[in-house]
């Protein structure tokens, strides 16, 4: 739920990307760092036509190519496997840096964890953007505050993200990550490096029992929870 406002605005306005064509060389290419969150990335890749609406459903299911992480080689409009957390952004950087190498137009979109901002290796692929001037990268930190099992501020709190970023030597918007107006204007951004967008999100975002409760991080609601959390989804409609 903190993440999903921003697959939104990624899917239905900034991506260059084409359905029927999963695989065209001039698509914008996008990664889910934080692969754990696979199952909002499939639900938005259905709304936009990649997959079926009704494979949903089929999510965790034995044969299923819905895994608990995206698998670029099952599910169309994946671009890289996910899931060992510190992978995506490095990933990502390699895309923006091919895309330079190679005379290429498409941007590049990562989003990270906060928690995963821990992993050293995001930090060795942050000093290469800059190093590069990937002005074709950018980055999103779901900024929840939460991770599995504590708060981002009982296990190694990075917070403030944003002056770490600039000492790097990025460009970084801090947004408010559940409100489309600051989201799209963010994500369209462009300037002469990497630019890094600190999203201020909310773990269970709209739903009162959820919201900033670290054991939603992984527990699956009930019939009775999840009626109640689609009522009140849908009475903020």
């Amino acid at each position: 739920m903190s993440v999903i406002d921003i697959l939104t605005a990624l899917y239905f306005r900034v991506l260059n990307v084409w359905p029927d064509q999963p695989k065209h060389p001039d698509r914008d290419r996008f990664v889910l760092s934080k692969g754990h969150t696979a199952c909002a990335l499939y639900v938005t890749l259905a709304k936009r036509g990649f997959i079926p609406e009704e494979e949903i459903s089929t999510f965790l299911q034995p044969h299923s190519r819905l895994n608990g992480h995206p698998n670029c080689n099952k599910v169309p409009g994946v671009e890289t496997n996910t899931g060992p957390l510190g992978h995506g952004l490095p990933v990502a950087v390699g895309m923006a840096k091919a895309a330079k190498l190679s005379g290429a137009g498409y941007h590049t979109y990562v989003v990270t964890g906060d928690g995963e901002m821990q992993e050293g290796s995001n930090w060795e692929a942050i000093m290469a953007a800059a190093q590069f001037k990937l002005d074709n990268l950018t980055l999103i930190i779901d900024h929840n505050r939460f991770q599995q099992g504590a708060a981002l501020a009982e296990t190694n709190d990075l917070a403030p993200l944003r002056p770490k970023l600039e000492a790097f030597g990025w460009e970084v918007t801090e947004i408010d990550g559940n409100n489309m107006g600051e989201i799209v204007p963010a994500l369209e951004r462009r300037g002469s490096g990497p630019h890094c967008i600190v999203a201020h999100t909310n773990k269970g975002h709209g739903i009162s029992f959820m919201q900033d409760r670290v054991e939603w991080h992984h527990k699956v609601p009930s019939k009775e929870q999840y009626e109640i959390a689609l009522a009140e989804l849908s009475e903020a409609l």
